[in-house]
């Protein structure tokens, strides 16, 4: 009799998780990462100008990105499980800028001084340091724009919405 085989019968499922949980932060990243391109080639090639929104969504896409390859430096399951509620709060974050970019500020004459404005370019000065990532060139209004007939707000906030949910598997996943 092996008194020892059910420990090691469990060891498998274990590494499965760390892997499956390690997999889905990754998968976060690169969809991070691509939206922030997209972004950037909406800007820099089909000339759609950023507002404060805009620059910000962008930031906390970047975040997450950080977040989730941070997981590859560390082995514990643990840690992973941290970062993957780190990163859902960032989520939830984004989702409320879409959402405000959407029905708020996209309605206002001018972006200034409002949250997004203020962090972006007087609390971090990321708009100036980085202005080819981070430069607020337009107003909500003026910074509206489609992609097959729904707005980039909106498909920002669908993102983060389904960014929520993939963080959600990561943690329950035992």
């Amino acid at each position: 009799m092996n008194l020892f085989l059910p420990c090691t019968a469990s060891l498998p499922n274990f590494i499965n998780y760390q892997e499956m949980t390690q997999k889905i932060l990754n998968i976060i990243a690169l969809l991070c990462l691509a939206a922030v391109g997209f972004a950037l080639v909406s800007q820099h090639y089909f000339d759609m100008p950023p507002c404060a929104w805009c620059v910000f969504q962008r930031l906390l896409f970047l975040c997450i990105a950080a977040i989730c390859l941070l997981g590859n430096l560390f082995r514990p399951l643990l840690i992973k499980k941290c970062l993957a509620l780190a990163g859902s709060l960032t989520a939830i974050g984004g989702m409320l800028a879409a959402w405000y970019q959407y029905s708020v500020a996209s309605e206002m004459f001018s972006c200034d001084m409002t949250f997004a404005d203020r962090f972006m370019s007087r609390m971090t000065g990321l708009d100036g340091a980085i202005p080819w990532l981070f430069g607020i060139y337009a107003t909500c209004m003026d910074a509206r724009a489609d992609l097959l007939g729904i707005e980039y707000a909106l498909w920002s906030l669908a993102l983060f919405a389904v960014l929520l949910v993939a963080f959600l598997v990561a943690l329950v996943k035992k």
